[in-house]
């Protein structure tokens, strides 16, 4: 017998669909939390979740049963993924059930702005009729700014193209071939958008790239008048700048669903003019409840009758054997994505180059390794071999796979070459032993440095004291040098070369500014790369 626990509210179409499976029990206990619900994951081979429940690593203590856990929804905030991993758990989410809803709802938010029905209403609870009060604004011939354009950004430019508006977008993962395809304009720098948008709306994880993203900074830069939207995560905007907007008159209007802290019944928002807030609703409508719910119960009848796992946010599909044989390539793979993602290139497509024995692996699953550091800072749920192919072919770029069994320099090669709109950049790595994953190559320069920690890569001419600048540069600000490695094309000095440093801690923008600012460097760039003993849940 498979036993299932419901331990937050669903739709009665997903307990159906559970309950009709022969051989499955299904019962539900909503609201557990600590030992109690410790205790009773450990009883149960199968769970739903969506955001009430919190399934910490406290939860799944000395658990030996619970094989997989299916949240209702997207985000996976609320399950410690890591923990379930090492409990041999595998999870799974429903990234596509609330698309529609969340886009709706933006529009929704939008229309109430534009329109001041709010506040209309409330005038006439309070007995008033004064229509000259409440002019609106249309939408159509409008811009709309979209800030991330996965699946709710895309759909939010198809409705906005519908109401005649003007779709300007950006989104480092989104093609211009692609943008052209669903007649948006695709801006590569977020400022440049600010000065000619009506309307912000954002569709992005909050990190620590879109954290605080529209600041006191923004407010000076966008267009007087705009009205900002958000229904994806709180935090994405600070609230001050957002006050002193609406209290200068310089945005015309604010409309939030999220909150960095929720519930949320205390804000300095609520109450001002010019501002509408929901109590996250977004994914709040029926057909979004029933199609998150009818997809998980799905999930997890495939998964415990035929051993399939989809939408895994901890998982890939590889066996021990196979993971035993590929499992430094996977490594130094990743790593060469993390790194190329640091790199400010605006990427439009990926080429994947194998020489030597590398090629005479399943190449298919490194190059997904690649994409999976690719991508793995920009999105809002944990990127694995089995969703990065998907996500970076729904942002259009093109990933290309290339292979000779032809022995080079290296016994094995892989090369890592990126077509961007800024620049093109190739990295090429290799591994010592059969652990040791190493950088090779930065487009011509042959060097060898570490692919973990803290890099800066500094392009510059070679020229006698450049180097003793960048030491002493770090040294004013603290931070050591624990290994450098220098590639240049020509031999003797004078040409171009770039130097890759590895420190002992993060650099201050402020040190890496001072770096820029030395005669002879042409560009640096900071990265930061998983320690070296670190691996992603999924490689194992």
């Amino acid at each position: 017998m498979t036993r299932i626990v419901i331990l937050d509210p669903i739709s009665d179409d997903g307990k159906k669909i559970l309950r009709a499976v022969s051989g499955f029990e299904v019962e539900e206990h909503i609201g557990l939390s600590g030992v109690a619900l410790r205790d009773c994951l450990s009883l149960f081979d199968g769970a739903i979740a969506r955001s009430g429940v919190k399934i910490t690593a406290e939860s799944l203590e000395g658990n030996t049963r619970l094989k997989a856990i299916a949240r209702a929804g997207v985000g996976v905030d609320n399950i410690d993924t890591a923990a379930a991993t090492r409990a041999g758990i595998v999870v799974m989410n429903t990234p596509g059930g609330n698309t529609i809803s969340t886009a709706e709802h933006t529009f929704a938010l939008m229309l109430a702005l534009s329109r001041k029905i709010a506040p209309a209403y409330q005038s006439l609870i309070e007995g008033k009729w004064d229509r000259k009060h409440f002019t609106g604004n249309q939408l159509n011939g409008k811009t709309i700014g979209i800030v991330g354009m996965g699946r709710i950004g895309q759909v939010i430019a198809k409705y906005a193209k519908a109401f005649g508006m003007n779709v300007l977008a950006t989104d480092p993962f989104f093609t211009p071939s692609r943008a052209e395809e669903i007649g948006v304009t695709l801006i590569g720098d977020f400022h440049d958008m600010l000065p000619q948008i009506d309307f912000l709306t954002v569709h992005t994880p909050l990190n620590e790239q879109t954290r605080g993203l529209f600041g006191m900074a923004e407010l000076e830069l966008i267009k007087h008048g705009a009205k900002l939207i958000n229904c994806a995560r709180g935090g994405i905007y600070d609230v001050n700048a957002l006050v002193k907007g609406i209290e200068s008159g310089k945005l015309g209007g604010v409309a939030l669903d999220v909150f960095e802290n929720e519930p949320c019944t205390s804000n300095p928002l609520f109450g001002m003019p010019n501002v509408i807030c929901t109590p996250h609703l977004g994914a709040s409508t029926e057909e979004a409840q029933t199609n998150v719910a009818l997809e998980a119960a799905e999930l997890l009848v495939d998964y415990f009758q035929n051993g399939t796992i989809r939408q895994a946010v901890n998982f890939g599909t590889l066996d021990a054997k196979t993971l035993v044989g590929l499992r430094g390539y996977l490594n130094l793979s990743y790593r060469l994505g993390i790194l190329a993602a640091q790199v400010d290139v605006g990427i439009y497509s990926c080429k994947m180059k194998y020489k030597g024995d590398v090629a005479r692996k399943d190449t298919s699953l490194i190059s997904t390794a690649f994409v999976a550091g690719l991508l793995s800072a920009s999105m809002d749920r944990d990127v694995n071999i089995v969703s990065a192919t998907s996500m970076l072919k729904e942002r259009g770029i093109e990933l290309i796979d290339e292979k000779t069994t032809e022995n080079g320099e290296f016994s094995s090669l892989i090369t890592a070459e990126i077509t961007g709109k800024r620049k093109n950049i190739s990295l090429a790595g290799t591994l010592f032993g059969n652990t040791m994953p190493r950088l090779v190559m930065v487009n011509n320069y042959r060097l060898d440095s570490m692919l973990d920690g803290n890099l800066v890569l500094i392009d510059h001419f070679d020229r006698p004291g450049v180097i003793g600048s960048m030491g002493m540069v770090f040294g004013k600000y603290n931070i050591n040098i624990s290994n450098m490695t220098v590639g240049r094309i020509k031999q003797g000095p004078g040409g171009e070369a770039i130097a890759i440093l590895a420190l002992d801690s993060e650099p201050t923008q402020e040190a890496i500014n001072e770096i820029n600012s030395l005669a002879s460097i042409t560009e640096t760039y900071a990265a930061k790369l998983p320690a070296a003993n670190s691996f992603p849940a999924w490689m194992g």
